[in-house]
């Protein structure tokens, strides 16, 4: 999708869940003065921007915020656009602000066509530049800093903290990887990233500092050459013995990056084996029968049988096949979802079983899922089942992002609650990457919520890929 609307990258749920598929075909400009800078307590002129040494960011309550100011969207006339109604468009690729907004925008001239105002019926035609200023409202990201993990003359291997995009698109600017990278370097500083991690999860990232670098990572990569290693916290005591998945993954609404597993769906290959198994500290009681009870299943009148899994699991993952959401899907299939996972561990989303086993849609259309999405984060908070267990009892008492009812002073936009920090980290982290070959290899610490907690004992590394790679060799020789 290219990028004209302030789309959020994450349209459901405003920090809490979803990039879309994503960012790679998202075209956003440099920050440019719009034809009127509209000035106000909070606002700072996108010219004040393009050559400030640091960018203007400021730290407040473990976050970092940027003010907002105007900016310009620009992007050419998408195939699937032509013939199309301008204002139906937006109406179909973009989220963030209600029709109202975008249609007044187009009679304003916020929204033009090749530099003039049109009309809303305008009807798209190919070689055409649409473009939309606005007055853009970044929302906070996490605090934390880009880990150095390793730097030569041609590559930088960092450990991206979890909650940051890679790359400036939808409403994400300066609050990116790259962004922040420029402001510690130097504002002409060039990035060429070679892998791709979603905004809400974390671990190793290439950066190349030129092309020849780049260029030579990325085909070992798309070659499978390269071993890939995530850990993930997930639901339960997951089985012992290896695991491939190869369920086919379908993207149901590319609006909202949404995929699932579908018969007629993508290709898709993950190992998962079982690293540690944490219980509860206070199992839950049994019936006479030796069954255990739903935990507030009388009270609240739902049935909700993930809570019948007690405690959780660390996993290794070796996604063989690179799909959108492969790891937190597949797990979700298996029956053992990312535990804080706000998509794909949401009981409001996929009901009762949490999408287990329902690779025809049989218990949730694609319209109820995309639809129930579509309310998180708005009308409802988005809701993984990890915030019922007993270490996030009072999760609604705690901050959390949604529409505050509140409007800004300068543009009108509907403003956001800040995030709360558990709304900014995904338990998926990128542990490992390493040539088959055995040229070289890299591997980041085990994130906090990996390691044994208080009182326990457990692994805190992780040991070779072995194991993981045996179970497909046969299948996959290109990575043994």
């Amino acid at each position: 999708m290219s990028q004209v609307g302030e789309a959020p990258s994450s349209p459901a749920i405003p920090s809490a869940a979803i990039t879309m598929p994503e960012i790679e075909n998202l075209t956003v400009t440099e920050p440019v003065a719009p034809k009127k800078v509209r000035k106000s307590k909070t606002s700072v002129p996108a010219a004040s921007h393009e050559n400030s040494l640091p960018p203007p960011y400021h730290f407040e309550n473990g976050l970092r915020r940027v003010a907002p100011y105007d900016f310009t969207y620009k992007t050419w006339v998408k195939e699937r656009w032509r013939g199309r109604k301008l204002i139906d468009v937006f109406e179909s690729e973009f989220r963030d602000r209600p029709l109202a907004y975008y249609k007044n925008a187009m009679e304003t001239g916020q929204i033009c066509v090749n530099g003039k105002a049109t009309s809303p019926d305008h009807i798209l035609k190919n070689g055409e530049l649409v473009s939309h200023t606005i007055h853009r409202h970044e929302p906070p990201v996490i605090a934390d800093p880009i880990g150095i993990i390793h730097e030569d003359e041609d590559m930088i291997v960092i450990n991206k903290p979890s909650g940051v995009p890679v790359h400036p698109a939808g409403r994400y600017n300066f609050n990116s990887v790259i962004e922040i990278m420029k402001a510690e370097r130097h504002p002409e500083w060039v990035a060429y990233t070679c892998n791709r991690l979603d905004r809400l999860t974390s671990g190793i990232m290439f950066v190349a500092k030129h092309p020849k670098a780049a260029d030579e990572l990325t085909t070992q990569i798309k070659q499978r050459s390269v071993r890939k290693e995530y850990i993930a916290r997930v639901i339960g005591n997951f089985p012992d013995e290896e695991v491939v998945c190869n369920q086919p993954l379908l993207q149901i609404s590319p609006k909202l990056g949404l995929n699932r597993v579908r018969a007629n769906g993508k290709s898709a290959r993950t190992v998962f084996k079982k690293l540690a198994y944490y219980p509860p500290r206070e199992p839950q009681q049994r019936t006479q029968d030796g069954s255990r009870p739903a935990v507030g299943e009388a009270a609240e009148g739902k049935d909700r049988p993930w809570l019948q899994k007690e405690g959780y699991s660390i996993v290794r993952c070796l996604p063989v096949t690179g799909r959108t959401h492969q790891i937190r899907v597949h797990l979700q299939h298996l029956g053992h979802p990312i535990q804080n996972d706000p998509i794909y561990a949401n009981q409001r989303v996929w009901g009762n079983r949490l999408g287990y086993n329902d690779p025809e849609a049989l218990e949730n259309t694609d319209e109820d899922i995309i639809t129930r999405l579509n309310r998180m984060g708005k009308e409802e908070v988005a809701d993984a089942v990890a915030y019922h267990d007993e270490m996030v009892d009072q999760y609604y008492k705690r901050k959390a992002e949604k529409m505050s009812g509140e409007l800004c002073e300068v543009c009108d936009t509907p403003l956001y609650t800040d995030p709360g920090l558990q709304e900014l980290s995904l338990w998926l982290h990128s542990l490992r990457y390493e040539d088959s070959g055995g040229s070289w290899s890299y591997v980041s610490p085990l994130p906090g919520w990996a390691l044994p907690p208080s009182g326990m004992l457990g692994p805190t590394e992780v040991g070779g890929m072995e194991e993981l790679v045996s179970a497909v060799k046969d299948i996959n020789p290109e990575i043994a």
